[in-house]
């Protein structure tokens, strides 16, 4: 998980899509500090749980490419924590996160990359690219109140032959997130899992890429 608001507690995620080297690549902007906000829905045997998570990320492409030119977009999220806490429930371990971010309009997917990243568990983090949408796996499990940091994703992009190339999160409700993962918290019930739906709110646009 990460920060919540109501709980006073941060999470972290992310976001990433796709990426790699390839022939010229265009001059890139500097970096754009952005805090990502989500909101989540815990579906919890003592009923649903909302709250929010907060991201903060680093976020840079290129403002302009010739058509069809390969060109990169980076995301380079800050190192994050666990909330210890959620509404009062004690955060044992959260795992199972997915970070989904769709294939902007006007490029073409080339390919992913990951770099970095600490305290994520035992299995490397993943890209999957389906649909139209990237989504970046974390398996964990990372424990309540531990600090973490997700990789570094280089999304390398190919430009259609006109318009603007426009990045941000996906999601628009708890039956759309952006982001999902499961946590195991402490009850009266003894621990259980709580399977949490999230959606970035606001979801304003990260970066700006115009064809010309």
């Amino acid at each position: 998980m990460a920060s919540a608001r109501r709980s006073g507690a941060r999470l972290l995620t992310a976001a990433a899509f796709a990426i790699a080297p390839v022939v010229a690549f265009a001059q890139p902007a500097a970096a754009e500090s952005f805090t990502h906000n989500f909101e989540c829905s815990g579906d919890s045997p003592l009923g649903e749980q909302l709250f929010s998570y907060q991201q903060d990320s680093d976020v840079s492409a290129p403002s302009s490419v010739a058509a069809g030119e390969e060109f990169e977009v980076v995301i380079d999220p800050a190192v994050n924590t666990v909330p210890s806490e959620v509404n009062g429930y004690e955060v044992e371990r959260m795992q199972g996160m997915e970070l989904r971010l769709p294939i902007p309009d006007n490029s073409t997917h080339v390919s992913t990359q990951l770099e970095g990243g600490s305290n994520l568990g035992g299995a490397e983090p993943t890209v999957n690219v389906s649909d139209g949408i990237a989504t970046l796996h974390v398996e964990g499990p990372i424990s309540g109140g531990a600090e973490f940091e997700l990789p570094t994703v280089t999304a390398t992009l190919q430009a259609g032959d006109s318009g603007v190339i426009e990045t941000r999160l996906h999601g628009t409700g708890y039956s759309d997130p952006g982001l999902t993962f499961d946590a195991d918290v402490s009850t009266v019930l003894g621990t259980v899992g709580v399977p949490t739906s999230c959606y970035p709110d606001p979801n304003p646009v990260l970066t700006t890429t115009e064809i010309s």
